[in-house]
């Protein structure tokens, strides 16, 4: 994601949450607790809002596993962003700055490495053609790989800051959004050629497709989730999504056709009408927002933060939700995937050492990464 990557250039601000190696519920006084009923009077409840849980009670998320996954290719920075699981294959693809680690979804273990990229951020797979493919924002391209094998077999010239990219099974096409270029590049994964490039109007995010010719995407500095037709290749809708601000990660319903927009700056989740963009609902969320998961069995919106939380909602129904708990993670680890089989979430962050003396240049320093320290993380019930 634009600014979104970990990494010492730009880590933002915050310290490193102790003890986030536990699932732990964040509660406040009247929230519901996982696994315990509803409590009458204000001070059991503050007593239960302060009590730290040991053992995690049945139905609440918790660390499962936490996997080294190296440091990174030619002991470059660590900079970390997207993730996606391929269920089927129990493969993890983890973007790691030059490279993209590949880890056992049951073990964590690395299993391979796609490496030669320059700064590389998102991975798309098309199953059907056994090819997956990254947005290497650092060179301007896509870089295309065997899914089997794991080597690289092509790649496809794109534009500045290539970023989020996704694969819309209905046009049978990949959609590569570019940050800086204010862009989104659109390949045939078929022959791994340019098939247009869209111009968006602003700096677009994380993306999704319905599955059915429509691709939504954030566009975070102007406050805005676009709707683009993916067989006539443009912009159908663009709709505020107030009262978050700077949008960033994105999920979606496509049955009830809902879409979850976490924002910034102000800090909150939206839930929207694909359809006319309507507002539904909105709640609070910490900062850094920067993946959002639908998961359609459950009815659970889980959006993960810089700040180490994983908010998790619940959907109701389509047009009334709530919100289940906060489970706190570790402090980085705001890019996030669901492994449909298992139903756990894997995310990915670094350990932190303390920020830089403060300069003229830089008065507020971000804390800085500790190389070699990059891992992933596995949460279920």
């Amino acid at each position: 994601m634009k600014n979104a990557g970990v990494g010492v250039e730009n880590a933002r601000t915050g310290a490193k949450i102790a003890g986030a190696s536990e699932g732990v519920k964040v509660t406040s006084a009247g929230a519901r607790i996982a696994g315990v009923g509803r409590f009458v009077g204000g001070v059991a409840i503050l007593l239960l809002g302060i009590v730290t849980v040991a053992s995690p009670p049945a139905g609440q998320y918790h660390l499962l596993k936490k996997a080294p996954l190296g440091a990174a290719a030619g002991g470059g920075r660590e900079y970390f962003d997207y993730l996606t699981v391929d269920s089927k294959a129990r493969r993890v693809y983890a973007s790691h700055g030059t490279e993209v680690k590949v880890a056992d979804a049951d073990s964590g273990a690395v299993v391979g490495t796609i490496a030669g990229l320059k700064q590389c951020h998102g991975i798309a797979l098309v199953e059907e053609l056994g090819k997956g493919f990254i947005s290497d924002g650092g060179a301007a391209k896509t870089v295309i790989f065997d899914m089997a094998s794991l080597k690289v077999t092509g790649e496809v010239k794109g534009e500045e800051d290539a970023d989020s990219i996704v694969y819309d099974p209905a046009s049978k096409r990949v959609f590569v959004f570019n940050g800086d270029a204010k862009s989104a590049t659109v390949i045939d994964p078929a022959n791994g050629t340019v098939v247009k490039s869209i111009p968006l109007g602003g700096g677009p995010e994380f993306a999704v497709a319905d599955g059915k010719g429509m691709v939504y995407d954030n566009i975070e500095d102007k406050n805005e989730v676009v709707a683009i037709d993916s067989n006539t290749l443009t912009v159908k809708s663009r709709w505020p999504v107030a009262p978050a601000g700077q949008p960033t990660s994105l999920a979606m319903d496509r049955e009830h056709r809902r879409l979850f927009a976490a924002g910034r700056n102000p800090q909150k989740l939206v839930i929207m009408d694909a359809d006319n963009g309507k507002v539904i609902q909105s709640f609070p969320i910490s900062a850094g927002a920067d993946a959002n998961v639908f998961e359609p069995e459950t009815g659970l919106i889980f959006v993960s933060t810089r700040e180490g939380n994983v908010h998790i909602f619940h959907e109701d129904s389509p047009d009334k939700y709530s919100e289940v708990e906060t489970v706190k993670t570790e402090y980085g680890a705001k890019t996030m995937a669901l492994d449909s089989k298992t139903h756990n979430l894997y995310l990915t962050t670094a350990d932190f050492g303390p920020p830089p003396t403060p300069t003229a240049e830089r008065p507020h320093p971000n804390p800085a990464v500790i190389p070699g320290t990059f891992h992933l993380l596995i949460y279920g019930k």
